[in-house]
């Protein structure tokens, strides 16, 4: 028997496709990645790189909470951004979004992203350790 859950709110975007924003396995959460898609619009909130990070970890953040969570409790992050020349301003705002100890990181440079966004993460979270 699988002890899996879905995890599910408005205030982040809907899925666009068959997934769940996020499954909690256990104290583990793995959470879909996130476009900068407003939740009620589901448009991309801005066409400038610094806005479109921010509503990505915002909308991350809802789901979080969704799952009894925060950003502080993410272990691990995957960010992949269509230009890598942006590095350092995600950098920037995750230090708006997180504070030490910073999860463990890759970001990867991609040729595209779903609806024409230019940054998308998706993460694992442990929860109640």
């Amino acid at each position: 028997m699988s002890n899996k859950a879905v995890i599910n709110t408005d205030n982040a975007p809907a899925a666009i496709g068959p997934y769940s924003q996020a499954i909690k396995s256990g104290n583990t959460v793995y959470l879909s990645g996130q476009i900068p898609l407003d939740p009620k619009t589901m448009e991309l909130v801005s066409q400038e790189f610094e806005a479109q990070a921010r509503q990505v970890f915002t909308n991350m953040a809802a789901v979080c909470q969704e799952a009894a969570g925060s950003l502080q409790d993410i272990v691990k992050l995957n960010l992949y951004l269509t230009d890598l020349d942006n590095f350092a301003v995600v950098n920037k705002v995750m230090e708006e979004f997180f504070r030490p100890p910073f999860p463990a990181r890759a970001a990867v440079g991609v040729k595209q992203l779903p609806k024409g966004s230019q940054v998308e993460a998706e993460a694992v979270m442990v929860i109640g350790d």
